[in-house]
């Protein structure tokens, strides 16, 4: 593996920073080369002649409007080529002040009351994942560089926008796997949306799989249900209607003895039931 530039300069008696900065090496779907803008090239050339004290104290400087401050797309420059200096000092100054920059991108996660408990949580959880996937990629880019953060010395506020959208998709992915179902304990019914998710379950279909182990796992979770729900389950397998106009029609509101919205409700209760039941199951 060549050595950094950085270190080759100081071999040769430099002040161990390179006299041209380093390209990006990351590539578009049509095979171009990723570049920075020109002004943040230009910027890039001019910074490179700072001693190390003095380019940590222009990136310190968190005005965007201060004549000193140093875009992000630079300061991600410098914390990269760091990795040649064998000076971790600096390398740690630099990274504190990008890393505060990323974490002011993200959701601050602060402690609510009432009903936005579950916001601050999400949003929490949110920037710990997104924090912990930027690290993960500044310390592999730094182990053995890559392309995979270039992006970020062309547009850093967009690739932390996508770092924190990946992460609230994770956070949103894992809340639908645990959440509770919602269950209105006045009106005895499951919200509108459960209801709908529940009736698109087509639970005849379910004869349609033919593995032994599917079947077995449903039978033993019908059989944990309570007795009307099992009772619902066992009818609508063999095709008994919830209600009929025909009163010669046998139906599972007759056999209940309750309304078909009653039976409806039992319905949609087991179904939210399996459906969690076999789902805990697959992901063992």
């Amino acid at each position: 593996m060549p050595f950094p530039f950085t270190q080759i300069c100081r071999i040769l008696g430099h002040d161990g920073k390179p006299d041209v900065v380093a390209p990006l090496v990351k590539r578009t779907e049509a095979g171009a080369p990723y570049c920075r803008e020109p002004k943040i090239e230009a910027l890039l050339g001019e910074l490179e002649a700072l001693p190390h004290a003095e380019l940590v104290a222009r990136c310190v400087i968190t005005n965007r409007s201060d004549p000193g401050y140093v875009p992000s797309e630079c300061l991600m420059y410098f914390v990269r080529a760091s990795r040649g200096d064998n000076f971790d000092a600096h390398f740690e100054r630099l990274y504190q002040v990008l890393a505060l920059r990323v974490l002011r991108a993200l959701p601050r996660g602060k402690s609510a009351a009432g009903d936005k408990t579950l916001v601050s949580l999400r949003d929490t959880n949110i920037r710990e994942i997104a924090f912990d996937r930027f690290k993960v990629m500044l310390a592999e880019d730094r182990q053995t560089p890559s392309d995979a953060l270039d992006y970020y010395e062309i547009r850093f506020d967009g690739a932390v926008a996508n770092l924190r959208r990946d992460a609230r998709k994770k956070v949103l992915r894992e809340e639908s796997r645990t959440a509770p179902m919602e269950f209105d304990e006045e009106t005895n019914e499951f919200s509108a949306e459960i209801e709908r998710a529940a009736g698109s379950f087509d639970l005849p279909d379910v004869r349609e799989f033919e593995k032994e182990d599917f079947r077995s796992r449903l039978e033993a979770a019908i059989d944990k249900l309570p007795p009307n729900q099992s009772r619902v389950i066992a009818m609508l397998l063999k095709d008994v209607p919830f209600d009929s106009k025909d009163p010669d029609v046998m139906t599972i509101a007759k056999v209940l003895g309750k309304s078909e919205k009653t039976v409806r409700n039992y319905r949609d209760r087991a179904v939210a039931a399996l459906r969690a039941a076999l789902r805990e199951d697959g992901d063992r």
